[in-house]
């Protein structure tokens, strides 16, 4: 189930990107420029070839070596942290990964509900496919619905850019027809990704976004290590990430996250933090319909 994009796409503008950039990121050109250098070099004097192989290696591995830093951007803007402004002096973000899950997000959305907070769900678009009903609960109980890729295959980080470009297209029509809005942020599969994927963010109009802090609750089992991890340092702007789909099981069997949530919204509450969704952290003057998480 896909749709064309529609005038949904048009109701949001996140404003400019973190750092100012136009075309290719400067790793991009920089890595073509060094290419055209290189087979240059070796047609002009092909003894040099080695010298030309052994830059062009280092060249691969600094282009490479940020994607598989997720909160890096060196290979283009990248949020991590709520932008810079008067209404986000007192908000959090809270994103959830990886779903719909029929079993975990409803209740998921349940426990948001009871403690007034607004998420961000950045949902894979097949499993929006197999579950569009509870696809469109997510944003008709008020919370951000996001693109996380359309399969979100593990070898996102090594694709081309016309396998990238069709990853986040698809994802980005399989959403906007469900939710009857278009997608305004992605994050990639495990947060890795490569130097072709900006230009591709640029054409669809979206911003990559990371996060602050994680749990790793698709692994970690102990609800408190989750917990401890996602409010060391919690702080005014802060993205904090769980996962609905694939979330690791406590011991009685139940996702990590349902145990967290409600420790989360506590502590918000101590420091009166106020959940936002991202489409709210980056309007200039947002008013959140939820505040401060109601206890």
């Amino acid at each position: 189930m896909t749709a064309p994009h529609t005038s949904a796409c048009t109701g949001f503008d996140p404003g400019e990107r973190r750092w100012p950039v136009k075309g290719y990121p400067a790793a991009l050109t920089l890595s073509t420029a060094w290419h055209a250098a290189a087979l240059l070099g070796c047609a002009l004097e092909p003894a040099t070839w080695p010298w030309w192989l052994a830059g062009t290696f280092a060249n691969h591995a600094a282009v490479t070596i940020p994607g598989l830093l997720p909160r890096s951007s060196m290979l283009g803007p990248n949020w991590t942290r709520l932008p810079d402004l008067p209404g986000n002096a007192r908000s959090i973000a809270l994103t959830v990964d990886d779903g719909p899950d029929p079993d975990v997000t409803p209740r998921v959305l349940d426990l948001l509900d009871a403690h007034g907070i607004r998420a961000t769900f950045f949902c894979i678009g097949e499993c929006a496919l197999r579950h569009p009903a509870l696809t469109r609960e997510i944003a008709a109980r008020g919370h951000a619905v996001e693109n996380h890729s359309q399969r979100h295959r593990h070898t996102f980080s090594v694709r081309g850019p016309l396998a990238l470009a069709r990853e986040v297209d698809d994802a980005q029509r399989t959403l906007t027809a469900l939710t009857g809005q278009c997608p305004a942020f992605f994050r990639a599969p495990a947060g890795l990704r490569n130097v072709m994927l900006e230009p591709v963010l640029q054409k669809l109009d979206l911003r990559l976004v990371a996060w602050t802090r994680r749990g790793f609750d698709t692994r970690e089992s102990d609800p408190r290590v989750v917990q401890a991890r996602l409010l060391r340092d919690l702080a005014p702007r802060d993205i904090l990430l769980l996962h609905d789909g694939n979330a690791a099981r406590s011991n009685d069997g139940r996702p990590v996250l349902l145990s967290v949530l409600p420790g989360i919204a506590e502590a918000a509450h101590r420091q009166e933090l106020r959940f936002v969704t991202l489409r709210d952290a980056f309007q200039p003057a947002h008013a959140p319909e939820f505040g401060i998480a109601a206890l």
